[in-house]
């Protein structure tokens, strides 16, 4: 096998190895896929102005997040599915993350139980959720991530409803017979029980509670002791009002582009929403990332210890991606 040497290039080898739907379903973006390419094109359009002469002899990349140390300013972002592109899943993503000293966002649609992948390694790990109308499902998940050991939840709130990507309605887009949504296995879903594979995704996307609000924010703080980010947000005025919602950190996403269509870039609004920040909490930011420089396009030195980036680990174009 020639050598792989960038994100780009693991991309092309995904899209030689996988079935095509399952490519297609980690490679598309919602409608015109708008928001997908200009992800990568926003990247494009920065540029640097390097000083030189400086002493760059020792380079120390690690910061903090939560009071927790990792060894760089890329964490793994919640995605789900994983057994669709390697036959461990979630398992090998975590241990990867732990081999990396970094965090990783177990997403809710994981393919893993939270048991086996908190069994998997001793790194620090996230939970990712939506909120759902059946708030005895929510309390069960939240219970499942604080025993699991998890060291804070990650609220989704930008899909309300899920995007339309054409590619997965050309593909009829159903799940390997091997792939379930095991982190809803054991707990109540009423009617869901008899439900798998396919079924159960189409059940639980239904629901998501589309009436969730502001408002509802506190109250969920008030089942857990686990820190809450907020997912989903790319406007100075939305992190002003999770920051007064007692949001503990801000992550900054388009879903990768795969949920609406015709989003700016969010590194095109990363600057509003860190200075509404102004240090308050931290910000998180995904969507486009590929390479280094991308991540180090993101660190004005002003700003740049409330940045965390997050990279999708499925081969997918797409970053939460810091669901």
């Amino acid at each position: 096998m020639e050598l792989i040497t960038n994100v780009s290039e693991y991309e092309q080898l995904a899209k030689q190895k996988l079935p095509k739907m399952i490519y297609d379903y980690y490679a598309s973006g919602a409608e015109d896929q708008w928001t997908l390419k200009e992800n990568r094109e926003a990247f494009s359009r920065i540029l640097f102005l390097p000083r030189i002469l400086l002493d760059v002899s020792c380079i120390d990349m690690s910061t903090s997040i939560l009071g927790y140390r990792i060894s760089m300013p890329i964490m793994i972002a919640p995605t789900a599915l994983h057994k669709m592109a390697h036959p461990e899943g979630e398992l090998a993503t975590a241990r990867a993350a732990a081999t990396a000293e970094t965090i990783m966002t177990l997403s809710s649609w994981s393919s893993c139980s939270i048991e086996e992948v908190n069994s998997a390694g001793s790194g620090i790990s996230f939970f990712q959720f939506s909120i759902y109308k059946d708030r005895n499902l929510v309390q069960q998940l939240i219970q499942s991530a604080e025993k699991a050991g998890h060291k804070a939840i990650v609220l989704t709130v930008d899909a309300p409803w899920l995007g339309r990507r054409e590619a997965d309605v050309k593909n009829r887009f159903t799940l390997p017979q091997n792939v379930v949504l095991k982190t809803f296995e054991g707990l109540d879903q009423g009617k869901t029980d008899k439900m798998n594979g396919s079924g159960l995704v189409a059940y639980v996307a239904s629901q998501i509670d589309r009436s969730f609000s502001w408002k509802d924010i506190k109250g969920l703080q008030t089942v857990t002791s686990l820190p809450v980010l907020v997912k989903g947000i790319i406007t100075a005025e939305d992190a002003r009002i999770a920051i007064e919602c007692g949001a503990a950190g801000i992550i900054m996403s388009n879903h990768g582009g795969r949920q609406l269509d015709y989003l700016p870039a969010t590194i095109s609004c990363l600057e509003e929403v860190v200075r509404e920040a102004n240090g308050r909490v931290p910000v998180f930011i995904d969507s486009g990332f590929r390479r280094g420089t991308d991540v180090f396009k993101t660190w004005p030195w002003e700003l740049r210890e409330y940045l965390l980036v997050g990279r999708c680990c499925s081969p997918s174009p797409s970053t939460a991606r810091p669901a």
